[in-house]
């Protein structure tokens, strides 16, 4: 079977997704759900999709499988993941997502959700082993067209009074403010939000064909659309998210993207969050600039999300996490000036764009000027696509044999100075530099990460670091 998950739900080819797959891992869910006492006989699966062309399908058959195996699925339509995720809490059901979030246009995904939030790694193994164990039941294989009652209006108003309650009334009264809609399932509601608080929305990009909008490594297409839009339109800044709308993007007045985990970092402040867990592909500077306890992470929002469970089990309060890629979770309440933001333990792409917007206009600073006074290390990230998953565990093999082998590697770009694995491998070069190597949870991808003082020094470590990974060659 050519599906998996990855480091946020199941993920493959759409042509593997369509059909008795999607019956197969929704039934799974539904067993796993009920026998570990998740859900009864009869609870309820609120079940949502992106706009790819092949979620319809998908979620048409995991409702219909839902419903044979005695759940009830409700029909949410078309709204963002966190909004998904934030009805279900609010009814006491789990959740099916039907997305590929970020990742091409010919692969697709599901996101599975307990009623408490997101299933962890503990329970993709108890749904896998299940998957494999009905995998020759023709029942829990059959391919149906389902459907349940349609609450997406009321799963769309709840989100966004979750999000009118983030700023002051009127907050951003004065900016333009450009949406890149392209194929964004969030992109209504994100007009709708900006547009209450008194911003001059400028809708950008609609695409009713799906675009991929990978926000932790915005593209060059992307960039210049950005540059372009911000110029011409003479906005304040541009705000996006990915395919499922639980990742942001956030461009300055430039049209400038800005890094998602400074985009996290800005909301840990403005909540005043006392917590903040993170993976470690995270910018290195939020420790010294926090100004909080930092907890480092595997990537991957269940890894996330289990170290803010532990730290809440401690008694920590003011809980908050979030991804190099900008999606921000909270583990716990907030409350702001009187106004009450319930925790929400999933990534999601609207706190963080208000966040860092309210914060600028708060102290009377663009986007660019806010960035400046963090004054982090420059980090940048990249990837290289149809990289295939054989060849990245190879490289990484390689890269971990010896420390000799890892110096090899490296030497055209620096000396290392000392080396971490807690996901990938992470160097740190003896001039402080910092190049980190990590295969895709989700798609055929190698990724890298890089850190260094300066733009240009950063710049030329990512090319050099994509340009080592595409010149190595397994030994024969």
């Amino acid at each position: 079977m050519a599906v998996k998950f990855g480091t946020s739900g199941l993920r493959g080819l759409s042509t593997q997704l369509v059909g008795s797959v999607s019956a197969l891992y929704a039934t799974a869910f539904a067993r796993f759900l009920v026998g570990s006492n998740h859900l009864p006989a009869g609870g309820v699966v609120a079940v949502a999709r992106d706009f790819r062309e092949s979620s319809p399908e998908i979620a048409a058959t995991v409702m219909a499988a839902i419903r044979r195996a005695g759940l009830v699925p409700v029909n949410c339509g078309w709204i963002p993941t966190p909004a998904l995720a934030l009805y279900a809490q609010k009814i006491g059901a789990a959740a099916v997502m039907v997305t590929g979030s970020h990742i091409p246009a010919d692969r697709n995904g599901i996101k599975f959700y307990r009623p408490d939030g997101e299933i962890d790694k503990d329970d993709e193994a108890a749904i896998t082993r299940l998957a494999t164990e009905l995998a020759r039941d023709e029942a829990a294989n059959r391919v149906e067209r389902g459907m349940g009652e349609n609450q997406e209006a009321a799963a769309t108003e709840l989100f966004l009074e979750r999000n009118l309650s983030v700023l002051p009334s009127g907050a951003l009264e004065g900016l333009r403010i450009g949406v890149y809609e392209h194929s964004s399932v969030a992109r209504d509601m994100m007009t709708t939000v900006f547009g209450q608080y008194g911003a001059t929305v400028v809708p950008l990009g609609r695409s009713e064909t799906f675009i991929p909008v990978d926000t932790e490594a915005v593209s060059a297409e992307t960039e210049a659309l950005l540059l372009k839009w911000s110029v011409d339109h003479r906005l304040d800044a541009i705000v996006s998210t990915d395919g499922d709308g639980d990742r942001p993007l956030v461009a300055d007045e430039t049209g400038r993207p800005l890094r998602g985990d400074l985009l996290g970092l800005v909301t840990a402040h403005y909540l005043h969050a006392t917590t903040v867990v993170t993976p470690v592909t995270s910018n290195s500077g939020i420790e010294s600039i926090g100004g909080f306890e930092v907890i480092r992470t595997r990537v991957g929002s269940p890894f996330v999300i289990a170290e803010m469970n532990r730290a809440l089990t401690r008694g920590d309060k003011g809980v908050i996490g979030f991804e190099a890629n900008g999606g921000t979770m909270l583990g716990s309440a907030f409350e702001l000036d009187g106004r009450a933001i319930a925790a929400l333990p999933t990534r999601d792409s609207f706190l963080p764009a208000l966040a860092i917007l309210g914060s600028a206009v708060a102290n009377g600073w663009s986007l660019s000027q806010l960035v400046d006074r963090y004054d982090l290390p420059i980090a940048l990230s990249d990837r290289i696509e149809n990289f295939a998953a054989e060849r990245s565990a190879a490289l990484m093999d390689h890269l971990r044999h010896s420390s000799e082998t890892l110096s090899s590697f490296l030497a055209p770009i620096g000396k290392v100075k000392s080396s971490t694995d807690i996901d990938g491998l992470r160097v740190t070069l003896d001039d402080g530099r910092v190049i980190h190597f990590r295969p895709s949870g989700n798609a055929p991808e190698m990724r890298c990460y890089v850190e260094a003082p300066t733009a240009e020094a950063a710049q030329g470590l990512l090319r050099e670091g994509l340009e080592a990974i595409r010149a190595w060659q397994p030994a024969n």
